[in-house]
């Protein structure tokens, strides 16, 4: 007779009580998933989570409150699921995944992971750590009403980077700087313009005109003439922004006339740049506040859904910057300020400094929510997705420890019933790519790169770092002596990062081998040596195309899917196979809008393969993966959980 423990039978009930389960982030996914298990019988869970509580969190990561603002996420979500179960054995650690800690040997210690991540690096990261300690994950991910759950095993599925991600989209200094055409651009250039004045200033992040953009094509002997011109016109210098901005005591309508008057006459200098585009429209903040002001608002709706008139956005800008100037004088001499989408001082500037040069190049302004939107990555988050995405990566788990891990399924959740009325959608679950550069046998790519242009620290930072998820690299140089390039160990080959990779002998042909040990991971790289790169563009992974659908393959047909845990014959029709790189929203693309590269994001959108109908025989249609990556440079477990990628 089958005993049962609740609703489950007793040996998996049993298994539950001695499991030990890993769960990396504590945001909207972590929040509901760690209540989920502690309910259903897990006794022995571990969480880990970099963030703190922010305000912005509390509607829908229900584990916090409003006096845990400004505690750690892991922290206070264990001692909340613990009056769920104060039985349950709880570990949190305020901390990232990735610090070296969470070696190989901390995740064999566990019998399942579960990823409520938000970033591409991190989720790289645990992708690889379980694969090299033989880890079953589960992965998902929410996007507004878009929800997804896959499990990953060794051998089995597909990994996380089993199919190639899409690049993140970035914009040319000088279309920010010269010649914006979108709203994005604006956008870009406006939170350029917050780091310039009141944040750590970054030399790829200038906002003055740029002279240098060979669109323009001046003639070096007129140059001289022209900027002497523009600066006499606006009797400033061309000095740092920030510098500039000190010395006129951040007067918000100095600095207005630099920004919107003299830059832009500056800029129409540049008459080449015209002679297809629209030429920019200066605007004077004296002319603006003798002539009849534009009404302040069009429309109707919530204050964040307005857009105001040219004159609500000058007096926003003088307002934000007068309070912004105060911020920074509490902070002392040398302090910065860091953008932040939820703090309103720094949202009114950006707002303002965008609508303004939007209008000044002719485009359609737009309201707080929209650039908010595009400057902050976010939609809306749905409280009932996270939920309904928790229960569904508890469900799986189940499965795994039931012994029955061929039955379990990629699952979408999507906003609409699909043809066969169906909101959840089960795929089967893909099996390894024979030649994923992760989970191969023997891992192996091919680069192009122009080895005469490309640095060693260039290799090191953004081709296995940021391109290939390597934390901490060590490259070797296939050539008969076994030459190190590149050394993880501090300050033992930092005399080479300058240095070209001719330098070094590699040429068209050459071999390298990279290992991160903190991953357990080799890579083999063959370089090839090409001089016909886009413009700026450093390398290019050959065979991969991220913008485009892997190549369709033949699949097993799914007889027997599930749906909500029953097995069921539902199969997708809306749907794609789909990895989130955050637990709660994705960017809002508005009028074909992309966004911006700096805290961002970019959208891009391809085809997976059709799956037979295990009814019909016939092929259905998935959902359109779309993909937003997360900043590379600074990944934490729930570093922004209003940003999601669906990969």
């Amino acid at each position: 007779m089958l005993q049962l423990v609740g609703a489950l039978r007793k040996e998996l009930a049993d298994s539950l009580s001695t499991c030990k389960v890993l769960v990396v982030g504590a945001g909207g996914i972590g929040c509901e998933l760690l209540k989920n298990l502690v309910l259903t019988g897990f006794q022995n869970i571990e969480v880990i989570d970099l963030d703190t509580i922010d305000v912005s969190n509390l509607n829908r990561q229900f584990l916090f409150q409003k006096k845990h603002v400004g505690k750690s996420k892991a922290q206070v979500a264990k001692e909340s699921a613990l009056q769920f179960c104060p039985s349950a054995n709880i570990t949190a650690y305020h901390d990232s995944i990735m610090n070296p800690d969470y070696n190989v040997e901390f995740f064999k210690d566990f019998i399942l992971v579960m990823n409520a991540l938000d970033n591409r690096a991190a989720r790289n990261h645990v992708n690889r750590m379980c694969l090299a300690a033989d880890i079953t994950l589960i992965e998902s991910g929410t996007a507004g009403y878009l929800g997804q759950v896959t499990v990953i095993k060794k051998g089995m599925t597909e990994c996380y980077e089993c199919q190639p991600k899409p690049t993140q989209k970035t914009f040319p200094g000088c279309t920010i700087r010269n010649t914006p055409s979108e709203p994005i651009h604006c956008i870009v250039w406006a939170k350029y313009l917050f780091n310039q004045l009141f944040g750590e200033e970054d030399a790829d992040q200038d906002v003055s005109p740029d002279t240098a953009d060979p669109e323009a094509a001046w003639k070096p002997e007129e140059t001289a003439a022209r900027a002497t011109a523009a600066e006499k016109d606006g009797g400033i210098m061309r000095i740092s922004t920030k510098q500039w901005a000190r010395t006129n005591k951040y007067d918000p309508i100095k600095l207005f006339n630099k920004l919107f008057k003299d830059d832009i006459m500056y800029l129409l200098t540049m008459d080449k740049l015209w002679k297809k585009r629209k030429a920019p429209t200066p605007l004077d903040w004296q002319q603006l506040e003798n002539t009849v002001c534009p009404k302040d608002s069009t429309g109707s709706g919530l204050k964040d859904q307005q857009v105001l008139g040219v004159w609500g956005y000058c007096k926003l800008f003088q307002e934000s910057v007068n309070t912004l100037h105060s911020l920074l004088d509490e902070k002392g001499d040398g302090a910065e300020l860091v953008w932040d989408k939820d703090d309103p001082p720094a949202m009114d500037f950006v707002t303002a400094a965008a609508n303004l040069r939007m209008h000044i190049f002719s485009m359609n302004m737009k309201s707080r929510f929209d650039v908010k939107s595009m400057a902050g990555n976010i939609i809306p988050a749905i409280a009932t997705t996270n939920a309904v995405i928790a229960g569904l990566i508890v469900l799986e788990g189940l499965k795994i420890l039931a012994g029955e891990l061929e039955s379990c399924r990629t699952i979408f959740l999507n906003k609409c019933p699909n043809l066969r009325k169906k909101l959840l959608v089960p795929c089967v679950l893909d099996p390894p790519v024979a030649n994923c550069y992760v989970c191969a046998s023997k891992p192996e790519v091919t680069i192009k790169v122009n080895v005469q242009k490309t640095t060693v620290l260039s290799l090191q930072d953004k081709i296995l770092k940021e391109r290939f998820g390597m934390v901490a690299p060590d490259v070797q140089i296939e050539d008969g002596k076994g030459t190190i390039l590149i050394s993880s160990e501090e300050g033992e080959t930092e005399a080479n990062n300058n240095k070209f990779l001719s330098d070094f002998g590699i040429r068209n042909g050459s071999r390298l081998q990279s290992d991160d040990f903190l991953q357990d991971y080799t890579l083999l790289i063959n370089v090839l040596h090409t001089e016909e790169l886009e413009r700026d563009v450093e390398f290019e992974v050959v065979g991969e195309a991220p913008d485009k659908a892997p190549e369709p393959q033949s699949h097993k047909e799914e007889v027997n899917s599930i749906t909500n845990g029953n097995k069921d014959s539902a199969q997708p029709s809306t749907s794609s196979k789909v990895l989130a790189d955050n637990d709660d929203v994705m960017i809002v693309d508005s009028d074909n809008e992309v966004e911006a590269p700096s805290s961002s994001t970019s959208v891009t959108s391809s085809t997976k393969r059709k799956h037979p109908d295990a009814e019909t025989g016939q092929a259905s249609t998935k959902r359109q993966r779309t993909d937003v990556s997360g900043d590379a440079a600074a990944p934490t477990d729930d570093d922004d959980d209003d940003i999601i990628a669906l990969d």
